[in-house]
């Protein structure tokens, strides 16, 4: 029998329902870096960095399609926002409007929801986020921001593999992917997405390994947070 796939709504109750759970056997103690997010260009691997990073530091995975989906949807956006206490709603309101002062935003809709859906999300820590510009959210002080990259011929070579694709078709996919997402980044974000001022640490998957890069993320969290 196969499984039904997991909506979004169901999979935010379960997230809400393991924060309220955290929060309350949470200590005083706040590790220094509780977030990491994941900048990656297609086929460069970074997927499979951030679940690893997660897997082994035990934090939360925020796909970007999750965090999308979380952005798009009012109601699910709301539902998130509802996990916080009236302080913590205080906070991110403060956090987002600093957030829109400091860059020049203005924002839509959907990008105010993204901003209150990340920042919500990077409050409660020990996650891991995976594109939508997180790394341009949340506060720079407790998150590790991570840029994957590699040659364009090699990430071709992955995306070939991976989706059974012609050369020429998995060079197209790679093309579109990336165009896509320098979009996002510019129209919400001003700013462009391979710019190297914005991350933390940047790794060449066609150097470092899938296994090496994550145990260098992790060793470099763990030493941080002493």
């Amino acid at each position: 029998m196969i499984a039904r796939k997991r909506s979004i709504d169901q999979i935010v109750d379960e997230q809400v329902k393991k924060w309220g759970f955290e929060h309350r056997e949470k200590t005083e103690h706040s590790a220094a870096i509780t977030m990491v997010t994941v900048s990656r260009e297609p086929g460069s691997g970074g997927k499979l960095i951030a679940k690893g990073i997660a897997e082994r530091l035990g934090f939360d995975l925020f796909h970007q399609e999750m965090i999308h989906e979380m952005a798009l949807s009012a109601k699910v956006s709301s539902r998130v926002l509802e996990s916080l206490d009236e302080k913590g709603l205080s906070m991110l309101d403060d956090w987002v409007s600093a957030v829109i002062k400091q860059q020049h935003l203005w924002p839509d809709e959907y990008l105010q929801h993204l901003l209150k859906v990340v920042s919500t999300i990077g409050k409660y820590g020990n996650v891991v986020l995976v594109g939508r510009g997180a790394n341009f959210i949340l506060p720079s002080e407790k998150t590790l921001r991570l840029r994957v990259i590699a040659p364009s011929a090699f990430r071709a070579q992955k995306v070939t593999a991976a989706f059974d694709l012609p050369l020429k078709q998995a060079e197209q996919r790679i093309l579109n992917t990336d165009s896509n997402r320098r979009a996002f980044i510019h129209k919400y974000f001003h700013k462009e997405i391979s710019d190297p001022i914005y991350y933390d640490l940047v790794i060449n998957t066609a150097m470092v390994q899938i296994e090496e890069a994550v145990e260098g993320v992790c060793r470099i969290i763990q030493l941080k947070n002493g």
